[in-house]
Formats: C-alpha cells, structure tokens, sequence
C-alpha cells in the first residue's frame, strides 16, 4: 500500500500541497483528479523520491520513502513502474533498446530478459515495432512503448503521469483499455493522474479529487458520476464556474525534475 499523510509542498510561495492525505490500496486503481496545476504529477514525484514533502510523509509498504537511504531508495523504485507524460524514450535507441534499459540492471539472463520485452511489447500491441525508432513512432505508440518498459520490470505499483494528454480521443480510449488491461493481467496497484475525466471513469477503481492542495472528495466512480459538491461537479462538467483556478491559472513555479 501507498499512502499520503498530510503531505504539504510549496515551492517558494506557491502551495501546492496542503495536507494531501491518501491511501492508494493494492491490486487497484486509483485516480487522481484535478485542474492542471494542482499538484497531482508532484504527488506522483513523491512516491519514488524525487520529491521530498516539507511536512508529513509518504509511506510504501510500511516504509517512509523520505527515511530510505540510497540502497533502500533503489530498491523501492525497482518495484515501481513509472510512466511519463511525455513518455520519456531515449531517442537514439530503438523501442527494444529503451525498454532494456529498464531490465539490464537487474542481473537477469539473457533469455528473460528478451522473454520480458517480447511480453510486454505484445502487451502494448507493438509486437512489431521492436527495431523502429522513436521518431518514427505516433504519439500514441511511444506512450505505449512507455508503457511497455514500466511493466516490462514486472512492478508491483505503476505510475501514470497524465497518460491520454495530447492524444485524439480515438487514442486516449486505446490508452484506457491498455491501462485497463494491465491491470485485470497483472493484478498490479496503479496511480494515474489526469484531468481528464473519461479516463478516469473509464479505469479507476477509486477516484480522489485533488483541489487547493488537498483531496476534496474520495469516492467509487459511481459516487462521483452522483456527487452533489458544487467544485466537484464544476470540475466533471467542465465548468469554470465554481472553481476557484485563480492560483492555477496564474502560477509560474516550476517543479523539479
């Protein structure tokens, strides 16, 4: 299990986390709502370590990531698939060359570790793309090549970061069901932030709204497609109209990578 507790993050003035507090459970998904900006790829950076919270902590499996020493932090990222926005590929590398860079490091033979990115690229549906270069990939496909290397690791947690963002809607359903997939396949816990919010209903077991630092509303996705709270159901509806965006919409601060 993953959990928030009372995490709070600024970045010089602007607040970002405020007392975020969420479990996410195992063998579910879990999806975080909010406007652009609110926090939830900060989130995501904390669970792994990239980001250290200024007050309270994140917990994996029963352990403080901030309290981890480098060994300890290695290994916990080890069991955790991190898929990027912008899917993150190396673009020298062929597609099977960016999903062995995930694999070479874990002292498995050879005949696994091809066993694994012919798996997970079958998995992706991108069987045969193995020796293709990024640049001669959509959008859509190196998000899947992302993918692809996250499980190729056989993680026990995977991470997306905004997964449909930039994607026509034929695609973003494409994603949808491949997130879907992978986790009736392999039973793995999944955090995905989005602010969109066919995404969400169409993977999340439990979704948590994530507004003004903190989560506003925790829920099952028919408890949300029913919810009464006037932010919430601005925010389903697509409503600017009660929703407080002002610090959203005029903020500079800039998360580190």
């Amino acid at each position: 299990m993953i959990q928030f507790c009372d995490v709070r993050k600024r970045f010089g003035d602007h607040v970002v986390l405020d007392g975020f507090t969420l479990d996410i459970p195992d063998g579910q998904t879990t999806v975080i709502i909010g406007a652009s900006g609110a926090g939830k790829s900060v989130a995501l950076k904390h669970i792994v370590g990239l980001l250290s919270p200024d007050f309270g902590h994140v917990i994996v499996d029963g352990r403080d990531v901030d309290e981890m020493d480098r060994v300890e932090l290695m290994d916990m990222r080890s069991r955790i698939g991190y898929v990027f926005q912008s899917a993150a590929l190396f673009d020298s590398l062929t597609v099977e060359e960016n999903i062995l860079m995930g694999l070479n490091r874990r002292g498995l033979d050879r005949a696994t570790i091809e066993e694994r990115v012919s798996w997970s690229l079958d998995m992706v549906e991108l069987g045969v793309s193995a020796d293709s270069m990024p640049s001669e990939l959509s959008g859509g496909m190196q998000k899947r090549v992302g993918i692809a290397r996250a499980i190729a690791v056989h993680p026990e947690y995977i991470l997306y970061d905004e997964p449909t963002t930039g994607l026509d809607p034929v695609t973003a359903g494409v994603m949808n069901d491949l997130i879907a997939h992978i986790r009736e396949e392999m039973g793995t816990a999944s955090v995905v932030v989005t602010h969109d919010m066919r995404t969400a209903f169409a993977v999340a077991d439990r979704i948590a709204m994530l507004h003004q630092g903190r989560v506003l509303q925790v829920g099952t996705v028919e408890e949300f497609r029913k919810t009464t709270d006037p932010i919430v159901r601005a925010f389903i509806e697509g409503r600017a109209s009660g929703l407080d965006l002002s610090n959203i919409m005029t903020q500079q601060w800039q998360v580190p990578s």
